[in-house]
C-alpha cells in the first residue's frame, strides 16, 4: 500500500473539505503517522473516512473529526492538556506535538498499554497516560489550558469546567440518541464559560458517562 499517497488523499479529499485549513493542523497529519496507531487488522483502513474499531467498545475517529477537532482547539506551545478516553493514542500524540503536557487517561488497562507503547515508538516524552475513570471527574492537580472528551456524553459534566484556565477551550460531544453535538466551551474568565455548537456528528459514550436526571412518574 502506498501511505503517503493514501495519505495525501485523505487530506485532500475529506479534511479540506471539512473546512480544516489551519497549517499547523494538515503539516501535523502528515507527520504523526496515522497508519502505526491503528490496529494492524485494520492497518489498510487508515485513512478511510470511517471510525475504526479499537475493541471492547472503543473506536479511533475519523480522520476528518481529529482534524477538526484539533483546528478549533487552537492548542498553543504552551498548553496543558488533559485528554479523556487515550483509545488508540493518535489523538493523544497529535495533541503532544502542539502543546506542552498531555495528561491521558483510559479506563481500558489494554487499551493505555497498547497506546503507550505506540506513543514511546514515537519518542514522545511530554504524555503522562492514567489508568483511570475520568467521564464524571478526573482527580488531577491544577488547571488545564485544552480538555478533550473523547467520548460523548449525554450531558456534559460541569466540574470539568472548573477545571478550565482562564482562557482555555473543552471539546466534547454531547447529547443522546442519533444526533449529538460537537461543543467547543470557552473559558472567558474565572468561572464564565461560553458554549459553540460547532457541528453535528455521533460517537459511541463514554463508559459510565453522567447520565441526565429523568423523570419518573
Amino acid at each position: 500500500m502506498d501511505y503517503e499517497n493514501a495519505r495525501y488523499l485523505m487530506i485532500e479529499q475529506q479534511i479540506r473539505p471539512w473546512e480544516v485549513l489551519d497549517t499547523r493542523v494538515l503539516d501535523l497529519l502528515v507527520k504523526v503517522k496515522r497508519e502505526d496507531f491503528v490496529p494492524p487488522v485494520y492497518r489498510s483502513l487508515a485513512f478511510v473516512d470511517m471510525a475504526i474499531p479499537l475493541g471492547n467498545g472503543g473506536f479511533m475517529w475519523e480522520p476528518k473529526l481529529e482534524a477538526r477537532v484539533l483546528q478549533a482547539l487552537e492548542i498553543k506551545r504552551s498548553d496543558r492538556v488533559l485528554e479523556i478516553g487515550t483509545g488508540s493514542g493518535y489523538l493523544t500524540a497529535l495533541l503532544a506535538s502542539l502543546a506542552d503536557q498531555v495528561v491521558s487517561v483510559e479506563i481500558d488497562a489494554g487499551v493505555k498499554d497498547e497506546a503507550d507503547k505506540k506513543l514511546k515508538a514515537h519518542g514522545l516524552e511530554n504524555i503522562a497516560l492514567k489508568s483511570g475513570d475520568g467521564a464524571r471527574d478526573w482527580d488531577a492537580d491544577g488547571k488545564f489550558d485544552v480538555i478533550v472528551l473523547t467520548g460523548s456524553v449525554p450531558v456534559l459534566p460541569e466540574v470539568y469546567l472548573d477545571r478550565l484556565s482562564p482562557g482555555g477551550r473543552l471539546f466534547a460531544i454531547v447529547g443522546e440518541g442519533p444526533i449529538q453535538t460537537a461543543t467547543l466551551v470557552t473559558c472567558v474568565a474565572a468561572g464564565a464559560c461560553q458554549r459553540a455548537g460547532l457541528f453535528e456528528t455521533r460517537v459511541p459514550a463514554l463508559a459510565n458517562a453522567l447520565e441526565p436526571e429523568r423523570f419518573e412518574f
